[in-house]
């Protein structure tokens, strides 16, 4: 099966798409598809990834909110690539323009939206905070669920990776929606990591000794990753408690995290790395994650710690959430520092008292059931051309 990815939001600088589209291109071959992703970039090209795995680059502009990306804005050239590809299963993963262009190209293949992002939670629901609920800001971006139930009457699939996601899509109206939750890389991401000298020296570089509470962020520094309220909160939690939180990122919002900080020993920004292996450890070695940002649609870094025993600290809206609830871990109001530094507090306080939950004995989901997952349903949207031609 031949399947191309219109991915507007792949970048080599990019965070959990760039992650997924990564295993997709090897999980693709290995299980006899041809993978072929449709990227915008700085030039034409392609970008062979081995048998049966490439990129191929489309010249696009950068875009204006955050120049880690491009666009796709010549919609016949992307036309005539997909043609070229002759895909067996086209996608697209944005809800945006891109979608548009999917849904306009000319071919018969059978079609499919992932959202990898959702907009609305990411800017708008944040935007209004305090001054308008998510179902009031809604109905004021009628116009984005217009669009959507226009791509669903030209999709054959939408794939929502997280249910709190589906079900705000169906409430709105879309009718092919299923839930295909991704999942971590198999055998990276493990509490067998644990190393208690790393911890110690991570505790170090927050000026705090062992006995410390060891916090950890990982992810973009973007406004909707909401890192300065986690650094306020955090700062309101250890005034009577020594808590240090390291963040392993980068991005464009670095200097007003830095502000924020305000020269706080306790709280450490770490470069972001590409090192699956580095990053395992680093989870395994700290006592919670946590994570500000309600918008995302799957959370990887989330199930990542999951798999390597940290209980986790999320806002109690999107797949964050769907993690800390499936593994018992603290939920606060999305958006709100007192709420964050409540359950801050009140994690750091149970773990010293040895009274925190025990997590159930779930496994966490894996890429390899991801892309199972997704690759039959792939195979079931061609059959019935597959009898037409027959």
């Amino acid at each position: 099966m031949k399947i191309v990815d219109v991915c507007a939001f792949y970048t080599p600088t990019g965070g959990g798409v760039r992650t997924y589209i990564d295993r997709k291109l090897a999980a693709g071959p290995a299980a006899g598809h041809d993978v072929t992703i449709i990227a915008p970039g700085a030039t034409n090209g392609v970008e062979q990834r081995g048998p049966g795995a490439k990129i191929v680059w489309l010249q696009g502009p950068l875009f204006p909110i955050d120049r880690n990306y491009r666009y796709f804005a010549d919609e016949v050239a992307l036309h005539a690539a997909i043609t070229a590809e002759a895909p067996d299963i086209l996608e697209a993963s944005s809800p945006w323009r891109s979608a548009s262009m999917v849904a306009r190209w000319p071919g018969s293949a059978p079609r499919s939206l992932f959202m990898h992002a959702d907009p609305l939670a990411a800017f708008a629901y944040r935007w209004f905070e305090g001054l308008a609920s998510p179902a009031v800001v809604d109905k004021g971006f009628d116009w984005y669920w217009r669009h959507l139930l226009r791509l669903d009457q030209h999709f054959d699939m939408v794939v929502s990776a997280c249910d709190s996601l589906t079900d705000r899509l169906a409430a709105g109206g879309l009718r092919r929606v299923v839930t295909n939750p991704m999942g971590i890389d198999p055998d990276v991401f493990s509490a067998g990591l644990r190393d208690e000298a790393l911890r110690r020296r991570l505790l170090h570089q927050c000026e705090l000794g062992p006995d410390a509470t060891l916090l950890l962020g990982v992810g973009r520094h973007a406004p909707e990753k909401r890192w300065r309220m986690i650094v306020e909160a955090v700062m309101s939690a250890a005034y009577h408690r020594p808590i240090g939180l390291v963040i392993v990122g980068s991005g464009r919002d670095s200097g007003k995290i830095r502000r924020t900080i305000g020269g706080n020993p306790h709280i450490h920004l770490a470069d972001r790395t590409s090192d699956r292996a580095e990053m395992a450890r680093f989870m395994a070695s700290a006592d919670a994650l946590i994570h500000g940002s309600e918008s995302e649609t799957f959370c990887l870094v989330a199930a990542e710690a999951r798999a390597s025993g940290l209980h986790l600290i999320t806002p109690d809206r999107g797949a964050a959430a769907d993690h800390a609830r499936q593994s018992g871990g603290t939920i606060f109001a999305s958006g709100d520092a007192t709420s964050a530094a409540d359950a801050i507090g009140r994690f750091v306080d149970a773990r010293a008292a040895g009274t925190l939950p025990v997590p159930p004995a779930t496994p966490v989901r894996t890429m390899d059931d991801h892309f199972a997952a997704l690759f039959a349903s792939f195979e079931a949207l061609r059959q019935p051309k597959l009898k037409r031609a027959a």
